[in-house]
């Protein structure tokens, strides 16, 4: 089931993010220098649109937030999975609601993944505009847009 998640999700949501990028092979080094780009606040939740998956009322398999940039744009700001359900299809799942859910208020989705994840995207039609520069020299994450005024095969 997937529904809102609220303030007291912080914890839970920072940890399932953390857990999800190491999936990925990063140091604990690195991931320690993401500490704060990897933390989901109380206050982050309630300033925009989030949404947890939940297998049973004790554990969520993953969360998705986005909030919209411009009256034609939504920003799909997180989407984690937790990595023993990574490859599952639950990430589809929770694209279809999040799609669901900004159909007809929205021209375009964009949003900035990790490297690892860009397959994933592009297999749901989105199409690399740009990158941008992290703090591993020489790594960047794809740009990705959506045009959602084109009809959609997920």
């Amino acid at each position: 089931m997937i529904v809102s998640a609220t303030k007291n999700d912080h914890k839970v949501l920072t940890n399932l993010t953390r857990l999800s990028k190491a999936h990925w092979g990063y140091s604990a080094e690195q991931l320690e220098k993401w500490r704060d780009e990897l933390t989901i606040t109380a206050p982050y939740i309630e300033a925009n649109e989030v949404f947890k998956y939940c297998l049973s009322e004790q554990f969520i398999v993953g969360y998705y937030a986005y909030f919209y940039a411009d009256e034609s744009t939504v920003k799909l700001d997180n989407l984690f999975i937790h990595p023993d359900y990574i490859g599952k299809g639950y990430g589809r799942i929770m694209m279809e609601n999040f799609m669901t859910r900004v159909k007809g208020k929205a021209n375009k989705i964009t949003l900035d993944t990790d490297p690892n994840a860009a397959l994933f995207y592009r297999k749901l039609g989105f199409k690399v505009v740009g990158k941008l520069a992290t703090s591993i020299l020489g790594r960047y994450m794809p740009v990705m847009e959506l045009d959602l005024t084109k009809k959609q095969k997920l």
